[in-house]
């Protein structure tokens, strides 16, 4: 990582934006992917809410927030396990690559999703 904070050698580290059906799945989830150290944390983010077109009409409904920190590789382990756990047929779940960031935050992103040896 350079002077300015950004990502040199090392994994990605990856921001993931979920959507959940309330505060309770949110918090579920969140819990397991910390536990399977598939994210280093968990943010949740209650009180939104989501307008959005499904099966042709457009609905409004309050949902919850979440953001994983995990690293590229841990993704698609972490992606399989919120659609195992999520009560959503098609779960939001988009992952964004951080371009910058506190070096000793980011080691300790990619060491905490580490698979226990």
């Amino acid at each position: 990582m350079d002077a300015a904070g950004h990502q040199a050698a090392g994994e990605a580290v990856y921001w993931v934006y979920v959507t959940a059906a309330d505060e309770a799945e949110a918090r579920r989830i969140g819990r397991a992917l910390v536990e399977e150290r598939l994210a280093a944390c968990v943010n949740l983010l209650p009180g939104h809410r989501a307008i959005y077109r499904w099966d042709g009409e457009i609905r409004e409904e309050a949902e919850a927030g979440f953001v994983a920190k995990t690293s590229a590789g841990r993704f698609p382990a972490l992606c399989a396990r919120i659609r195992a756990l999520h009560g959503y047929e098609t779960p939001a779940i988009l992952a964004l690559p951080a371009a910058a960031g506190d070096m000793a935050f980011l080691d300790w992103v990619r060491q905490e999703v580490r698979p226990l040896a």
